[in-house]
């Protein structure tokens, strides 16, 4: 019984559960996320419902939204003219099998009359097929990414819990707004009838989403369909990068979410992150510093750190190191004063002695009043310039030919800046009646910047 049992599991892991880990990690054979060009997916599972889905039908057209429904064809089927309404008001409608029942339970040939007789279905309400498909929870089987021809697998980005009712649309209506990104694709819910579902759920779904959508006009983000989505994905520089390099990105964007929660970095604008930045305690060796004072071991300093996604997107959408260079100049010129003011509001950040952080040699940090000093030999200094080596040949429009061209220069670097020095450019003062002693405060003329090189990513010790 014990054999049977482990044959059985080591079958189900090889038939669902590690495609679905493959897929859900690196994205293979899947589309679960878009560039960020300004619009984001909102995606719609488990209807058509007549209860819900022609509220949100008007939501969506009342702020000019275009959504994908991926629907049940069960339910299709007993309400076509919600299906139709969808067609005409020019959403995309993709298939979630003709039952809501797990890929994971179905044999191959059973998968496949699933989604033939919902695209069938589809066809005869609305006169087209259907080419996007969203397997139930997400579960792919070994099978299905034998379907690519026929249909593409659509994933998500986001997802939000919107079947349970108990969270709430204030709650439910923060966790969308914190995920409002260009390239998102969000998962809903417009029917609550689903095994797991609350049937009052969507409810609230509805008041999160005039929210979002309220907030996403301000943002100046429109809701476009997967469709389009997948179109514009399939045009980017990304969709050129071999699997190799895909592969790395992923794991390295992987990794910056773990990074960010394991160090509980703060960002300094959320709703467009590209600096993040945390307070702690200076472990180097002893350093002076342009204003004269001293930066000595357990000194806090505020490290920086590059959004790594961010990044990424100036990186392959870039065409010269010089437009790369402008590219991320223009960001630290808007989040830099953003910092500086969280300082001036902050007596803990205003205690820090100077901001600090890890980048490849280059002539950009100077511009803002950093200082580019040795970083002293060793491991880390060993381990830093091979993981910004990868990280230069992977977003740097010239690749690896700019390791080879100029290795000689990629050499990790401490940049570092005094907190008045900030402050002062900023125009920015230490908080009002707070105790930390004010250090001296000097002018610095701006140096020019003669040529423009790429500022790197900065990396944490």
């Amino acid at each position: 019984m014990e054999t049977l049992l482990l044959w059985l599991f080591y079958i189900s892991s090889f038939y669902a559960f590690i495609p679905g880990i493959i897929s859900r990690i690196f994205g293979f054979r899947v589309f679960r996320k878009g560039i960020g060009t300004g619009g984001f997916a909102l995606t719609f599972d488990d209807g058509p419902d007549p209860r819900f889905t022609p509220r949100l039908l008007d939501l969506l057209q009342k702020h000019g939204a275009k959504a994908t429904f991926f629907v049940v064809g069960a339910h299709a089927e007993r309400h076509p003219d919600l299906i139709r309404r969808m067609h005409e008001e020019g959403h995309l409608i993709g298939i979630h099998n003709y039952v809501h029942k797990s890929n994971w339970l179905m044999r191959p040939s059973t998968v496949r009359r699933q989604i033939q007789r919902t695209d069938d279905i589809i066809f005869g309400i609305t006169g087209k097929r259907s080419t996007y498909y969203r397997p139930p929870w997400g579960i792919v089987n070994l099978f299905d990414f034998s379907k690519r021809r026929q249909v593409q697998i659509v994933l998500w980005s986001a997802m939000f819990g919107d079947w349970r009712e108990k969270q709430g649309s204030e709650r439910l209506a923060e966790k969308m707004l914190s995920r409002l990104n260009p390239g998102e694709v969000m998962l809903l819910h417009d029917r609550g009838t689903t095994l797991g579902a609350d049937p009052d759920a969507p409810e609230h779904m509805l008041v999160a989403l005039e929210r979002t959508l309220q907030e996403a006009k301000l943002r100046g983000l429109s809701s476009i369909r997967v469709d389009e989505m997948i179109k514009a994905a399939e045009s980017s520089p990304m969709h050129r990068l071999s699997f190799a390099k895909r592969l790395v990105v992923g794991l390295w964007l992987a990794w910056e979410k773990v990074f960010q929660f394991l160090f509980r970095l703060k960002t300094v604008s959320p709703e467009n992150p590209f600096l993040h930045y945390r307070l702690r305690k200076y472990q180097g060796q002893s350093l002076m510093m342009e204003n004269g004072a001293f930066l000595n071991k357990g000194d806090k300093v505020i490290e920086i750190h590059i959004d790594n996604r961010q990044l990424f997107e100036i990186g392959i959408h870039s065409r010269s190191t010089a437009q790369l260079a402008i590219r991320m100049i223009r960001r630290m010129n808007q989040d830099l004063p953003l910092l500086a003011d969280r300082i001036a509001a902050d007596e803990h950040l205003a205690r820090a002695k100077a901001l600090y952080g890890v980048s490849m040699l280059n002539r950009g940090p100077e511009k803002f009043g950093f200082t580019v000093l040795d970083l002293p030999s060793g491991w880390f200094a060993r381990s830093t310039k091979f993981y910004l080596s990868v990280l230069m040949s992977v977003i740097h429009p010239a690749g690896g030919a700019r390791l080879k061209e100029r290795s000689e220069v990629l050499i990790p670097k401490m940049i570092l800046m005094p907190i008045s020095e900030l402050l002062l450019r900023s125009e920015k003062k230490f908080p009002t009646g707070s105790q930390v002693k004010k250090r001296r405060e000097e002018d610095y003329s701006v140096k020019v910047v003669h040529e423009a090189e790429l500022p790197s990513a900065t990396i944490v010790h």
